[in-house]
């Protein structure tokens, strides 16, 4: 059984992984298929400044599939999120008639996407 402070942890990691899979962390290769972002210090993530605050509620209901009625915390949630994001921001810049199609969406790129649709 999870105690209460490990699922209340769960959730506040889910979310953090779910704010820099959508817009911070990337893997970067060269040409010969390195790694190159292979250390913190060239993988950037997410620290507490930029993963929002939640508020945390739960409401327990036992799975049916196993004598415990146990089941798992957290991480379900957060593999589809960043596809959503991109589609959420791909919605909202086609009006600059661009497409997303990778990740992570930050800041740098979302201007990249744009960058020829703008006029100065």
């Amino acid at each position: 059984m999870a105690q209460p402070i490990t699922r209340r942890l769960q959730a506040s990691r889910t979310t953090g992984e779910i704010v820099g899979g959508s817009f911070y962390e990337r893997l970067v290769y060269n040409e010969d298929g390195q790694l190159l972002s292979g250390s913190f210090m060239d993988f950037l993530m997410p620290t507490a400044a930029e993963v929002p605050g939640i508020d945390i509620l739960h409401l327990e209901t036992p799975s049916p599939l196993n004598p415990l009625g146990v089941k798992g915390v957290g991480e379900p949630g957060a593999i589809p999120v960043a596809a959503l994001v991109a589609e959420a921001v791909d919605d909202a810049l086609a009006t600059f008639g661009v497409r997303v199609r990778q990740m992570p969406l930050s800041p740098e790129r979302i201007l990249e996407l744009i960058g020829p649709s703008v006029s100065p």
